[in-house]
């Protein structure tokens, strides 16, 4: 293994962790012991750091394959998927648990070293289809010093010259990569939590034109109590991933360029809307999804829940309505200052049942996608726990009207044959519409066993299309869509008239309960005749990954699968994405080597599609 490195940062991890450490939840600054694997026997390190705020140097280390080049033999150059994942050990499970954690401690020297916590890193991977190393990891780019991470979500696309952002859920930072010359990577600059004292546990990013960025803090200001924001008002939290969360407006190497509550100052609905502790004023302000229509000069984020209901261990729900059912439109005209305009509570559906809340179709709202086209002003929504899609035709309205368009149990079936038609509970994550507004792309991970009952038999996950055509141009206002789902019967069949239908599906773990795909990412790229890369309005493959969170229970298999996709919509897993080492369909996370060492299984949760610069039109 060669090393170099640049920027004053460790060439090698030193280990410097006791058993306590393990155990512990909270982050640290940890070193480790890299070791030459026999799987990556020739290995380039290089190292880029940077001095953040609080004085002390930030890293990420490059373990390049060097047989791996950036173009192929015949002289093609490589499309990447970056897939952002964390180190799995023992802070990942339950105490009760510990025992049947892959790598545990029961099994020697090496299966201690990997059940304690280890470096987190973008793996860089070939996407190149026909390449002879289509699907294998060809960089490993470690973060450092912080572990436990718990690496979650970057922006939805990427497009050339955009830094990519990246967020750690628990230890509240913003990482940002220069990605120009992959498969090497550098760090721009890392957003502690210190910047963002209004908010904590960054889920999502979405770049504007001119690089910056905005991210959704989804939980509450770290420290407890009131909190003072930019725009001159104030706020009560009830702490570090509790209530109520922000807006933070990024640079391109993520200082804070301002920080924009997402509470009202009345607060919200006492019933709807749950807090622990509880707060004077209740909030369902836990922004999770964004986007943004910059042509309108408006944002829209999509509330989930108070996080560290999520992510606390033992995994317990006190109250359903912590999970929330609302959705905020924000003013962007000042582009430093979002300003909230309104807070849209989505209508339950014909499901929803008084005695389980829970699963009523407007329960956590996890995703929000816009339309991209200038004749459109819609987006969609869509709910984990509740199941269903909701869309509403204009963003701009004062107050946006929302109604539910589609029920995940529609495509129960077309998934998997052998699955009903109960939309509940299906844990949808990652939605997206196609660039030319034709598509809408959903990713449901699928209800587990026991869900609603100790007869559910649970449903098989996997990704489904749905045309959309005829919704988009139906008009900018509720009442000029035809077709509603309004009876059980259109839950599990379609509402009809204008509203969506489904075009193409594919199961990801058929047969199996709850462990299908929580993340996605469409392949904006095409190589043209001048052998770069261009963006296309229509892509031709997906990407998922098939994790969720930490002790959250939605471990699924750690894979990352590729799906073709045709014009038409139709959906099939690449039977040619396949794991370097086993040879089975999907890159598999759940390994002992690494390019950066022997630290067993990672959880991969979000990827992107990217280009290097100088192969990108």
């Amino acid at each position: 293994m060669r090393f170099s490195s640049s920027s004053g940062a460790p060439p090698r991890w030193r280990k410097a962790l006791t058993f306590a450490g393990a155990l512990a939840l909270s982050i640290g600054a940890v070193t480790y012991t890299g070791s030459t694997t026999s799987a990556y026997a020739d290995v380039q390190v290089v190292t880029d750091a940077k001095t953040a705020s609080d004085g002390k140097q930030y890293w990420v280390q490059n373990h390049l394959v060097s047989k791996d080049v950036a173009r192929s033999a015949n002289g093609t150059p490589k499309k990447w998927l970056l897939v952002w994942a964390g180190d799995e050990n023992i802070a990942d499970t339950a105490v009760k648990d510990i025992k049947n954690l892959p790598g545990s401690l029961g099994g020697g020297l090496n299966k201690v070293k990997n059940a304690l916590p280890g470096p987190d890193f973008l793996a860089v991977v070939d996407a190149t289809q026909g390449s002879p190393t289509y699907g294998k990891v060809v960089n490993t780019a470690t973060v450092g010093p912080l572990v436990e991470n718990e690496p979650h979500h970057m922006q939805y696309v990427w497009h050339k010259g955009d830094t990519i952002y990246a967020g750690a859920l628990f230890a509240a930072a913003t990482y940002a990569f220069d990605v120009s010359a992959l498969p090497q990577l550098k760090l721009k600059g890392i957003s502690l939590p210190t910047q963002t004292l209004g908010g904590s546990v960054p889920d999502a990013y979405w770049v504007l034109k001119d690089g910056t960025a905005y991210g959704t803090y989804m939980g509450g200001p770290v420290v407890p109590g009131p909190h003072a924001y930019q725009d001159g008002s104030t706020q009560i939290g009830n702490g570090f991933a509790g209530s109520p969360g922000e807006v933070v407006r990024f640079d391109q190497n993520a200082q804070v360029l301002s920080e924009s509550p997402a509470a009202t100052p009345q607060g919200d609905n006492a019933k709807l809307c749950d807090n622990l502790p509880q707060l004077g004023k209740p909030s369902c302000a836990n922004p999770h999804g964004i986007q943004a229509r910059e042509d309108l000069n408006t944002l829209v984020t999509s509330d989930y829940a108070e996080p560290r209901n999520i992510i606390l261990d033992p995994v317990k729900q006190p109250s359903p309505y912590l999970r929330r059912p609302t959705i905020r439109t924000w003013d962007i005209s000042d582009r430093n200052h979002p300003k909230l305009k309104a807070v849209s509570y989505l209508p339950d559906g014909p499901r929803a049942n008084p005695a389980d809340p829970l699963h009523s179709e407007s329960r956590a709202v996890m995703e929000t996608t816009v339309t991209n086209l200038p004749g459109h002003k819609g987006a969609f929504a869509e709910t984990m726990q509740g199941g269903a899609i909701f869309y509403t035709p204009d963003i701009t309205a004062k107050e946006p009207h929302w109604i539910e368009v589609f029920d995940d149990g529609t495509a129960g079936k077309p998934i998997y044959a052998q699955n009903d038609s109960n939309g509940a509970s299906s844990n949808g994550g990652w939605i997206q519409t196609s660039p030319d507004d034709r598509f809408l792309y959903h990713a449901v991970q699928g209800r587990q066993k026991g869900a609603l009952g100790p007869d559910d038999p649970g449903t098989t996950g996997g990704v489904y299309v749905l045309d959309i055509q005829k919704l988009v141009n139906a008009g900018d206002k509720v009442e000029d869509i035809k077709g509603r789902v309004d009876t059980k019967e259109k839950a599990q069949q379609g509402g009809g008239g204008d509203l969506p239908t489904v075009v193409g599906s594919a199961p990801i773990n058929p047969g199996v309960p709850g462990a299908g795909p929580h993340w996605g990412a469409y392949d904006n790229f095409v190589l043209g005749p001048d052998g770069l890369y261009h963006e296309t309005q229509q892509p031709q493959h997906i990407a998922v990954s098939n994790y969720f969170v930490a002790r959250s229970g939605l471990d699924g298999d750690h894979k990352v699968n590729l799906l073709n996709l045709s014009p038409d919509g139709k959906l099939a897993v690449d039977q040619n994405f396949r794991d370097e080492f086993t040879g089975q369909v999907g890159l598999n996370f759940n390994r002992k080597s690494w390019p950066h060492g022997d630290f067993g299984n990672a959880k991969p949760h979000s990827e992107l599609f990217v280009v290097a610069d100088a192969d990108v039109k």
